[in-house]
């Protein structure tokens, strides 16, 4: 009977242990019987406990004092698992985060698809993405990311002399005459740049603002054309700088020519428009009718429009690049020194066209400088704001996906309208021989391809 009584107090005490280290098998829909967590220990800034073989994530405590080595008294309230620590407050475990085989675990796996989701996730321009699986996130808070802030820094100012070899390099090569605006190789540059705006309008922005604004950690949109309608309103406001600048042009021409003199010079020009059109048979045309040229002034506006929409864009480049995790830093830093140089070449043979009515060449490097600055000074503020900025915020969001979404509208009117129809429309592609034209043509549709393919990481 003594024996059998020692059995029986030993099997009891073996099963008590089993409870609180390792959880029951579960059927769907249930959840483990949890007691206890021990053996805890941190991933990066996040405590991390084990129960039995499964790991299991600890939210409250994220400085490595305040990590305990375990948590006793474990109990649910509905379906959260809660444990008790040393000053008996609650924390909460995530019962569902990690599945079997969690030795493996890193926090870099942990920030590129959250295990037991489904999900596959990963960093679109520094913002957390995920696709497939269930469309909910379990966490909107700010993720807990190792920052090299070093490499950060140093990267800084590559991106600097790459964004200024891009919009230099027409400006100057012109100015000196060792290439000429005619010559083929501006063409190519010129056309080249015209589809990397075009790309970088509709590719990158409006496809990065529709990603922001269908984020889980928003919520539902009531009006699912939020995208389109900020683009509209880009596109728009753009519209109008450009068409108020020439009425105005159209305004101050007018005021220092008397309304008689107009009316006199108007009533010659007709008579010779009609003599001249009986003594020609045929004039060659533009199906469109005939275009006023555009002021130096005009041409100005245009430019600057343009240099206004990419520095909305790449003022949110540099914050995004900084606040993406190490695990994606090096891939989107090669992305965006790609794309800054295209942009940069993009921008730089608008501003190389202007003439010096319009700009002299001290203003011209000013605004090419401010181009080069702009990514470097958003690192800037990326790295001033980086253990705060939180990618799933709300605000955060709106902010970035209303950016974005303006500044494509304002490039989609500027690469269509003052770039693509203006030289290939009403300017000197429209009578370009052959080989101009298939060479400009080429040129634009490689600008095209590779901002696109770009726009798979940014």
């Amino acid at each position: 009977m003594a024996s059998a009584a020692r059995t029986a107090i030993l099997l009891f005490a073996a099963c008590a242990v089993a409870q609180t280290t390792t959880p029951a098998p579960t059927t769907s829909g249930s959840a483990p019987k949890i007691t206890a967590v021990s053996d805890c220990h941190p991933h990066s800034t996040v405590n991390w406990c084990m129960v039995g073989t499964e790991e299991y994530q600890v939210v409250g405590p994220t400085k490595t004092e305040e990590f305990q080595a375990q948590y006793t008294d474990c109990h649910y309230h509905t379906t959260e698992l809660y444990c008790v620590d040393d000053a008996g407050e609650d924390v909460k475990v995530l019962v569902e985060t990690v599945e079997s085989g969690a030795d493996e675990h890193t926090d870099e796996h942990a920030n590129e698809e959250p295990a037991g989701s489904g999900e596959h996730c990963h960093d679109h321009a520094g913002i957390p993405h995920c696709v497939g699986g269930s469309s909910e996130q379990s966490n909107c808070n700010a993720p807990d990311r190792e920052y090299n802030i070093p490499l950060r820094v140093g990267l800084l100012f590559v991106i600097l002399v790459t964004s200024a070899a891009g919009v230099f390099l027409p400006i100057l090569t012109t100015r000196f005459n060792i290439i000429s605006q005619d010559n083929i190789v501006f063409v190519i540059l010129k056309q080249f740049g015209t589809g990397i705006v075009i790309s970088t309008a509709f590719v990158h922005l409006f496809t990065h603002a529709d990603l922001m604004f269908g984020n889980s950690c928003l919520g539902e949109l009531q009006y699912e054309g939020t995208t389109a309608a900020i683009f509209m309103a880009g596109l728009m406001l753009s519209f109008l700088v450009d068409y108020l600048g020439a009425r105005f042009v159209q305004w101050q021409q007018s005021k220092h020519a008397g309304t008689s003199a107009e009316i006199a010079t108007g009533s010659r020009d007709d008579k010779s428009a009609d003599s001249t059109a009986s003594a020609t048979p045929h004039v060659h045309g533009h199906s469109h009718g005939p275009i006023r040229g555009s002021t130096p002034l005009e041409q100005k506006i245009n430019v600057m429009n343009l240099e206004a929409g990419i520095i909305f864009h790449s003022i949110l480049i540099g914050i995004t690049l900084v606040v993406s995790g190490d695990a994606f830093f090096i891939t989107l830093f090669i992305v965006i020194l790609f794309h800054q140089m295209f942009e940069g070449i993009a921008l730089g043979t608008c501003i190389a066209e202007l003439p010096r009515a319009a700009a002299t060449t001290v203003q011209k490097c000013i605004m090419a400088g401010t181009f080069a600055l702009i990514t470097p000074i958003g690192m800037a503020i990326g790295i001033g704001v980086l253990q705060q900025f939180n990618g799933n915020d709300p605000s955060t969001i709106i902010a970035i996906g209303t950016l974005d979404a303006l500044s494509a509208g304002i490039l989609a009117w500027v690469g269509i309208v003052e770039m693509l129809a203006h030289d290939w429309m009403h300017g000197k592609l429209f009578h370009a021989g052959p080989v101009r034209t298939l060479c400009a043509m080429f040129a634009l549709i490689c600008g095209l391809i590779l901002m696109s393919v770009l726009g798979k990481w940014a």
